[in-house]
């Protein structure tokens, strides 16, 4: 009898740990699988060269990014309400309709659509600061904010980046 016992014991213990096991391989693949989900269509010039090296930061960190060559990105811009002080060199464009304009870390964007503010249409860098993802010129970091946009056309700051350290 005290055979029988320690065999079912054995083997339940034995199968809450695989339960357990599988559980936990199935969360971490699924907050994978979740991250590697986000798709972002960028809409850029096809002879931009820091557009390409923002979209490899930006897969690097699991975004799923889907290039749009466009000649002209006033349209896309003028779509999206970006005001022409507030634009950059590319537009990306979540699968929820979101809007990234110019060289945002991943990080913010990862934590922009983890929060989605009430009333936030996107974010944006304006111009193309140096230091940024795809901007990088050896050592060289020039401090920029991050701007909230806003549903009613206004924008707030949405983080502030002082060293090239806060954009990872």
């Amino acid at each position: 009898m005290k055979i029988k016992s320690k065999i079912l014991r054995f083997t339940l213990f034995s199968g809450v740990w695989l339960f357990v096991a599988a559980c936990s391989e199935s969360n971490s693949s699924f907050a994978q699988q979740s991250v590697n989900e986000i798709v972002l269509n960028v809409y850029k010039r096809a002879q931009c060269s820091c557009c390409s090296k923002w979209m490899s930061h930006a897969s690097d960190n699991g975004f799923k990014m889907i290039g749009h060559n466009q000649n002209d990105l006033s349209e896309i811009k003028n779509k999206y309400g970006i005001h022409a002080k507030l634009r950059s060199c590319h537009t990306s464009v979540s699968s929820d309709g979101f809007v990234f304009e110019g060289h945002i870390p991943a990080k913010f964007i990862k934590r922009f659509l983890a929060e989605k503010p009430h009333g936030a249409t996107g974010l944006t860098v304006a111009g193309m600061p140096t230091g940024t993802p795809g901007m990088e010129f050896g050592d060289l970091f020039r401090p920029y904010k991050i701007y909230l946009l806003k549903d009613d056309a206004s924008v707030e700051i949405y983080a502030e980046v002082n060293t090239s350290e806060e954009q990872i």
